[in-house]
């Protein structure tokens, strides 16, 4: 749902600028309004204690260094948040793809020979989604749930209950399939190879998110922003009253708005695998990984039509069926070398030459 909304923000967003603008839903408004609440009043109460005479104005130019710096530290909080952000974003689109990749090999490399070997075939490409799923509630600190219980028996599900790091047992029962199939003579070393690529990338994505969750931007860096934050805020007052007397309050909470707005969205998507309005839309993503794989085993791979034609055709010999076929090719072996016996004597007449003397020559002669 949440992905659905972004992307219907996102075509919408040049036919409804003024819609958007005053969108509150998806925006850091709640977060910041007591903020901005408590600058507006206390810029209004410096105005009041300016209006009864007392020497509370500053020069507005002793503002000015202050400003460049925080505005530098904030633009540099803002783009490494974004990086956070769009480095999850490309290490999940590159899961759906590996997800993809892998799922289509095992589909039509990975022969069948019976009913059961396609069934568990399916369930190892379902095993892939629980991949996804179990990455996505294990970036989120949550445990094996019910969406998980859906794509793989009883017994395991239970099992990755009890894990520390569910998403790895589940690559460990993907790679030892797909041994296993080897070993049974289902796939050559070098299509095992490839595919052992695949997931090995499945769980390199994993620990990229891995990364990503456990290395946030450096606690005394936010401290101290927030700190000049703060004392930037209320300091502005002081600067603004003289010239702007009762609308001090007003322009200090816009500027506390704007500054407070810009580090709030960067603390948002700093972790971009959780569950607020503008994090990664992992759930959209893992159910479209799901409809991908269901769609895939919609469809009869080359490996099991072929088996089926092969049985057929051995069933349908018998061995009377067996002896007359000997017999016939026998008898049209012993034609056609005899064919070509006379071929090759008739061949060999008509090439040999004729030693006895010519009479034109002869006479010649």
């Amino acid at each position: 749902m949440a992905s659905l909304q972004a992307s219907t923000l996102w075509h919408q967003e040049k036919r409804h600028w003024f819609s958007i603008a005053f969108r509150w839903h998806s925006s850091v408004i709640p977060a910041i309004l007591p903020r901005v609440i408590l600058c507006v009043l206390f810029g209004t109460l410096i105005a009041g204690l300016y209006a009864l005479g007392l020497p509370v104005s500053l020069p507005i130019e002793s503002g000015v260094i202050p400003s460049l710096v925080l505005s530098l530290l904030l633009v540099f909080r803002t783009n490494t948040a974004y990086e956070r952000f769009w480095e999850g974003r490309k290490q999940w689109g590159m899961l759906v793809n590996t997800v993809r990749n892998l799922s289509r090999q095992i589909w039509v490399v990975i022969e069948e020979n019976n009913p059961e070997d396609r069934a568990t075939k399916i369930g190892i490409l379902r095993l892939l989604v629980a991949f996804a799923v179990a990455t996505k509630l294990h970036l989120r600190a949550e445990p094996a749930n019910d969406e998980l219980k859906e794509l793989m028996p009883k017994e395991w599900h239970e099992k990755l209950r009890m894990m520390n790091n569910p998403p790895l047992e589940v690559a460990f029962w993907i790679g030892d399939y797909l041994q296993q199939e080897y070993n049974r003579d289902r796939a050559n070393i070098y299509q095992l190879s490839e595919m052992f690529k695949l997931l090995d990338k499945m769980v390199d994505v994993l620990g990229a998110c891995e990364r990503i969750l456990k290395t946030p931007i450096p606690l005394a860096y936010s401290i101290h922003l927030k700190q000049l934050l703060f004392i930037y805020c209320l300091s502005l007052p002081f600067q603004l009253v003289g010239e702007f007397n009762w609308a001090t309050g007003f322009l200090v909470g816009l500027i506390g708005f704007t500054l407070f707005g810009i580090e709030e969205i960067g603390i948002e998507i700093e972790n971009p695998f959780g569950y607020d309005p503008n994090d990664l839309p992992l759930d959209a993503i893992c159910r479209t990984m799901q409809m991908n794989i269901e769609d895939l085993i919609s469809l009869a791979p080359c490996v099991r039509q072929w088996k089926a034609k092969s049985t057929n055709q051995k069933a349908q010999k018998s061995p009377q069926n067996l002896d007359r076929n000997g017999t016939e090719k026998l008898q049209k072996s012993s034609s056609s070398s005899s064919e070509n016996e006379t071929e090759k004597m008739t061949f060999m007449t008509e090439k040999t030459p004729d030693r006895s003397p010519h009479p034109s020559r002869n006479g010649t002669n």
